[in-house]
């Protein structure tokens, strides 16, 4: 934009102020580092609904940024101080939708062309990321250049994926990720369930699990899915051997135990070689990669060793075999990103919460907004 001798009005968000001016939350603290990355000064607007006067005031090939836009309720477009279910929760609501309106109206006429590049916001219908949309004609509002990678990416493995399709599901809880397994058991050859969701499924087959992290009231899904991947003919891999401790710690003593023979007062902490061997295979075999969350405590350095070998297969298969390995979500970035491999996969997602959505199935605000 600046380049091509526009003008550049910049706005996002920080933090959950939930409404409030927090002054620890200013994006006043930010401009000195995007004036130096963007190369131009880069003015401030203290008020974001009320920055005619900063807007007017921009020349061509000049860069303004406005401030935090959850210091306003009508962003996030929820109620505030009313308790929800009640019959002043309802008024308020279709109150603030209408103020909601009003403030994306507002922020849409400081410009002429609308570009939408955070795709981290793209699951939520907020002021700046999808109503704002409205007030632009087709010609004038888009996806920026990473939204843009962040479509293909999905789309590459939702919709033109390459056979075999392997999915590897980790982190804590069943319940964050189940729509996501789910919506995966129609598209997928294997599908790798590791970490601490794993528990729930060994559990719900009568496996003895110690002190290790589960859901009992997700243990009937667990066995559904156990049922609907033969009946789809998926290979479901889950872990056979895990690394335990008997505290939640770096520093614990660790020991091996078969998945389904925990003792009492030990927990899983980490994947054992015989299940990431296990896992190696199917990886490497692969012709398409999602793989989301990691496989054990992967924050403590001594229990991250299989998080770690997770990472590096994904990077062989996609070097070595020509894969096309999409990779998202916090902990799972951040592996790839610990041992120096965010270059050896294919695409690595910026939206850990919107990547779930998309592969979810769900459609995002933030896209549907600028295709409708």
């Amino acid at each position: 934009v600046l380049a091509d001798g526009g003008a550049l009005i910049m706005m996002s968000h920080m933090g959950k102020p939930k409404g409030k001016v927090k002054p620890e939350l200013s994006l006043s603290q930010i401009v000195k580092n995007v004036s130096d990355a963007l190369g131009v000064p880069v003015m401030f607007a203290k008020d974001a609904a009320n920055a005619e006067a900063e807007v007017a005031a921009l020349n061509p090939g000049e860069a303004l940024l406005l401030e935090n836009l959850r210091f306003h309720a009508e962003e996030e477009g929820k109620p505030v101080g009313v308790e929800k279910g009640t019959p002043e929760y309802d008024a308020a609501k279709k109150e603030m939708k209408t103020r909601q309106a009003d403030f994306a109206k507002k922020l849409a006429s400081y410009a002429d062309v609308y570009v939408n590049d955070a795709f981290g916001t793209a699951h939520r219908k907020h002021a700046s990321t999808a109503v704002i949309a409205d007030y632009f004609d087709a010609d004038h509002k888009m996806l920026g250049f990473l939204m843009e990678k962040e479509v293909t990416a999905i789309n590459n493995v939702l919709k033109n994926a390459q056979h075999p399709f392997t999915a590897i599901i980790g982190g804590s809880k069943v319940s964050s990720k189940l729509g996501v397994i789910k919506n995966l058991l129609d598209k997928v050859d294997n599908l790798i369930i590791g970490g601490g969701m794993g528990f729930t499924f060994i559990k719900a087959q009568g496996g003895k699990i110690g002190m290790s992290l589960h859901e009992d009231d997700l243990m009937p899904e667990a066995l559904n899915v156990i049922k609907a991947a033969k009946e789809k003919g998926v290979n479901l891999s889950l872990s056979t051997a895990t690394i335990c401790a008997q505290q939640f710690s770096n520093d614990a003593d660790r020991k091996e135990f078969p998945i389904d023979q925990i003792p009492d007062g030990w927990e899983g902490m980490d994947a054992a070689p015989e299940s990431l061997e296990a896992w190696k295979k199917i990886i490497l075999g692969s012709k398409t990669i999602l793989w989301n969350g990691p496989v054990g405590v992967f924050e403590f350095d001594n229990f991250a060793h299989g998080t770690g070998e997770i990472a590096k297969y994904v990077a062989e298969a996609t070097q070595n075999n020509g894969a096309f390995s999409l990779v998202g979500g916090g902990d799972s970035v951040a592996a790839v990103n610990k041992f120096g491999l965010a270059d050896k996969v294919s695409y690595v997602s910026t939206g850990g919460g919107a990547m779930l959505e998309a592969i979810e199935g769900k459609v995002l605000p933030g896209v549907a907004a600028i295709e409708k």
